[in-house]
């Protein structure tokens, strides 16, 4: 431990605000990881930029998190500052057809507000999870919706720590990209707009996609959501079927027997299990379709 780079942290947060060797298996959604030296929560974006400064005054790495739902953790930790804007950062305030989220709110929170004010075009968002923030630097998106189809404007913070706000046609936002994730930006807030629609339809198209995931997906398990980015003109979970590897297992981590596109923490994985199997699978893919299978899922660590 630095400590002064502590002492510094802990004159810009409360004490609980900043913990030591937190195991970050409780902030994944893939539940495995080891711990990060200093776990960091700020609760504004002033506090945010007094973190980040203080990382580069000492020269401490930092990683920006939400509720890690698209995070692989290596087993032996994260020799730096996690810093994660999540339920401390995760105001929602809604003015007309406009929804203004701090970045640690999490999509199904902004599309419960959405439906409250009888605002369509957040449906699809409903059951991904994730937070703002996230969404925003990756364009998430599922079941034929988008970021960028409902995105007004992005609040971020650049690496020297000045803040400005970014219109969405200057976002860049392309298949899970950004020119947030391009640049290296922190979001802070975001404007959605939607539109009034029929809260029943509303409400009925929440629970349609709903019922999809449960169905399709191995919501029992956890797992980072889809494990592969989508190849041009192929479906990853496709390709992995057709390689004959549903259920194919390395360790605890198993390609789910429901949805091939999902890799599973099926029985106590390491970040070590998944990571192997991820390789394995994308070796067998492209031996046998001549596709290259690229991680969706980001890596954290030393592999």
């Amino acid at each position: 431990m630095d400590q002064k780079f502590y002492d510094e942290l802990k004159k810009i947060l409360p004490e609980d605000c900043v913990r030591l060797d937190e195991p970050m298996d409780k902030h994944t959604t893939f539940r495995v990881g080891g711990p990060a030296d200093y776990f960091v929560t700020p609760r504004t974006g002033g506090e945010l930029g007094a973190v980040t400064d203080c990382c580069r005054a000492h020269g401490v790495p930092c990683y920006i998190i939400g509720n890690g739902s698209n995070l692989l953790v290596a087993d032996s930790g994260y020799r730096g500052a996690v810093i994660q804007i999540f339920q401390s950062m995760n105001r929602i305030e809604v003015k007309g057809e406009c929804i203004t989220a701090q970045a640690g709110a999490l999509l199904s929170a902004v599309a419960a507000r959405a439906l409250e004010h009888e605002l369509s075009g957040f449906e699809f968002a409903s059951g991904i999870p994730g937070t703002l923030g996230g969404a925003c630097v990756m364009n998430a998106g599922a079941y034929g919706g988008e970021m960028k189809d409902v995105l007004k404007q992005a609040t971020v913070m650049d690496q020297a720590g000045r803040i400005f706000t970014i219109p969405a046609e200057e976002l860049e936002m392309g298949y899970r990209t950004s020119v947030i994730a391009k640049m290296g930006y922190i979001v802070l807030e975001a404007v959605i707009e939607l539109k009034h629609g029929d809260v029943q339809k509303i409400r009925a198209r929440m629970e349609e996609l709903k019922e999809k995931r449960v169905t399709k997906q191995p919501l029992e398990y956890p797992s980072a959501g889809s494990t592969f980015k989508r190849p041009d003109g192929y479906f990853a979970g496709k390709l992995i079927q057709d390689s004959g590897l549903r259920g194919f297992q390395v360790g605890g981590a198993q390609v789910s027997q429901k949805h091939c596109g999902f890799v599973i923490n099926k029985d106590r994985a390491t970040a070590a299990d998944i990571a192997e199997l991820m390789r394995q699978v994308s070796e067998k893919v492209k031996k046998d379709s001549g596709v290259l299978l690229e991680p969706e899922v980001k890596r954290l660590g030393e592999f």
